[in-house]
């Protein structure tokens, strides 16, 4: 009887680990991006009012709760968002450019050029559909929207100004927000 808990117990402990549940959507607790392992930092829950738009997680190389040491590191990084309501392609825009209007109010042309670029990948996103954005140094932050690929927005500055939308000074879904997905 000992040998069989004991190997149950050991199937148990092998399978994967579900590390963040929030609001029905669950994520893993690591990705993996061109054979480097990023852990799920933290999710948050982006509220308009009382409606649930949207789950997200942040994947880092490690875990971090300071948002300038995210933000002043050329690290790679993952955002993934989970909607939970159907948002506009406008919608999407215009979260978008006050995101960077609050956060990087003294963006250079090249990060405008690169949100104006965001907003032409966008579409309709669905209730259950995704965004992910992944930045690697070097490459920039790869887009993919409702399973598509977009393109890549090259530079660590308009990655950096991308991830200032969530945990800038002035985070766009707010300050739980932020301190959810920054593991706090």
């Amino acid at each position: 009887m000992r040998i069989v808990s004991t190997t149950l117990l050991a199937l148990l402990l092998a399978l994967p680990v579900q590390a963040g549940n929030l609001a029905g959507v669950t994520l893993p607790d690591t990705a993996e991006v061109k054979g480097q392992s990023l852990v799920l930092n933290g999710m948050g829950l982006r509220k308009k009012l009382f409606i649930k738009v949207y789950v997200a997680g942040l994947y880092l190389p490690a875990k971090e709760k300071s948002a300038q040491k995210v933000l002043s590191g050329d690290t790679p990084h993952r955002m993934v968002m989970h909607f939970l309501y159907d948002v506009s392609k406008d919608q999407m825009c215009d979260a978008w450019n006050e995101g960077l209007e609050a956060n990087t109010p003294n963006a250079s042309a090249e990060v405008k050029k690169a949100f104006t670029t965001l907003c032409s990948w966008m579409e309709p996103i669905d209730k259950g559909n995704r965004i992910v954005m992944t930045y690697l140094p070097g490459e920039g932050t790869m887009v993919e929207v409702n399973g598509k690929p977009k393109g890549t927005i090259p530079g660590q500055a308009a990655a950096d100004a991308i991830l200032a939308t969530w945990i800038g000074p002035r985070p766009g879904p707010g300050d739980d927000f932020k301190s959810a997905v920054l593991g706090g």
